[in-house]
């Protein structure tokens, strides 16, 4: 059954304003991707098929492969090691993005996140790209050479995230030197949002020039005065919950919202049970804002595993020395606290943490988390219900 033209229906009806993106008008509703593995094929697709843009996270997908797991069991510290978990990788998006799009059956939207933090940054962009994915998505980090890595594939939306009017100039400027534009940018809020955040420092998470009512019209005023304002729509995303979040940035100017958390909490997220758990759980007064591994700041759940890191941080950040090599045979960002020896920087491997994670493992798990409370509280909810949800006026919400 077509789902999408009854979603668009609605969202006329609701007075909404669809996102127009990738030549395709869509749900005004962009699922965020998360990783490592929380958001692949199975949550992607699901969301693209109800007219929406599903993400999938490239970041060590591997990891929903039992046969390139078992392939990359014996790796140890090495270029070869490296080259070949880093091979399986690539061969896991191909797979991930092929099994997307038979789910969505050319619905919506899919795309691609890559960290720009990450060394395979440059080979996953190519890759997603070659595999034929919609739009690729690039945020921890200003994707400045983006434009050019997508040379060959002009019919491809790239996306980048950034979270104030200073970097969306920068981005912008530089983009048009290689003659192109973003399609779409995310604006994303730190005060809000989960994982890494777009703050220098967690001191910097509550600053005001973050707040949408901010950024979103001085964003828009740039882009007006560069003449592009019709052509780049801006995607509010974090602390979106409700139908009544996205009219708030629709009246501000924003086309749409990208949301992350509220999707965990779904039947088709391609987390563990426990995971999902985890999250739809926790309250605001469960997280904890900290400094990533990546140098950035963070937000996660305060597990038991974050709380002792945390305890340690002092001691551990003492005692940092730069390793010759990741010790766990591949180098997943470009810098690493941890194995680059820097002491403001996190002291923990977050591949390992967030693999814990992903398989449900709440001791060990690194469970990163946006703020406030869920649309459907504890309860996991399938995809088409979230959507609906979220499409839907609470006045018109059954009681």
């Amino acid at each position: 059954m077509d789902t999408m033209p009854d979603f668009l229906d609605l969202v006329r009806r609701s007075g909404l304003r669809p996102l127009q993106l990738g030549g395709r008008s869509l749900l005004p509703i962009v699922q965020g991707g998360m990783g490592v593995g929380v958001s692949a094929h199975r949550l992607a697709g699901s969301v693209a098929a109800m007219g929406a843009v599903g993400t999938i996270s490239s970041v060590d997908l591997r990891r929903h492969h039992p046969d390139l797991m078992e392939a990359t069991r014996d790796c140890r510290v090495g270029d070869e090691a490296k080259a070949r978990i880093n091979a399986a990788n690539l061969e896991a998006l191909r797979r991930e993005i092929a099994a997307a799009q038979a789910l969505a059956r050319g619905r919506g939207l899919l795309a691609v996140n890559v960290m720009r933090a990450v060394q395979a940054y440059a080979p996953s962009v190519s890759c997603a790209l070659e595999a034929g994915i919609d739009a690729v998505v690039v945020g921890a980090g200003l994707p400045l050479d983006l434009p050019e890595l997508a040379r060959e594939h002009p019919e491809a939306a790239l996306v980048p995230i950034l979270s104030d009017a200073r970097g969306v100039q920068l981005v912008v400027r530089k983009w048009e030197r290689r003659q192109r534009v973003p399609d779409a940018i995310v604006i994303e809020h730190p005060r809000w949002a989960g994982g890494h955040l777009g703050a220098a420092k967690v001191a910097d998470l509550q600053d005001e020039r973050f707040d949408f009512a901010n950024v979103v019209p001085q964003v828009l005023a740039f882009l007006r005065s560069a003449g592009l304002e019709r052509e780049v729509p801006l995607i509010a995303a974090g602390g979106i919950r409700r139908f009544e979040d996205i009219v708030r940035v629709q009246s501000m100017g924003a086309a749409a919202v990208q949301l992350g958390t509220p999707f965990v909490a779904t039947e088709e997220c391609d987390a563990d049970p426990a995971f999902k758990r985890v999250l739809a759980e926790a309250r605001d007064e469960d997280l904890v804002e900290f400094t990533s591994v990546a140098g950035l700041p963070a937000r996660a759940v305060r597990t038991q595993w974050l709380a002792n890191y945390l305890a340690a941080e002092p001691r551990l950040a003492a005692a940092t020395h730069r390793k010759p090599r990741c010790t766990l045979a591949f180098d997943c960002l470009a810098q690493c606290g941890l194995r680059d020896g820097l002491a403001g920087w996190g002291q923990f491997c977050i591949d390992t943490q967030l693999a814990a994670a992903l398989r449900g493992d709440v001791k060990k798990g690194l469970f990163f988390r946006g703020v406030g409370a869920l649309p459907f509280g504890t309860r996991i909810a399938s995809v088409r219900e979230l959507i609906e949800r979220l499409l839907t006026p609470a006045a018109a919400l059954p009681a």
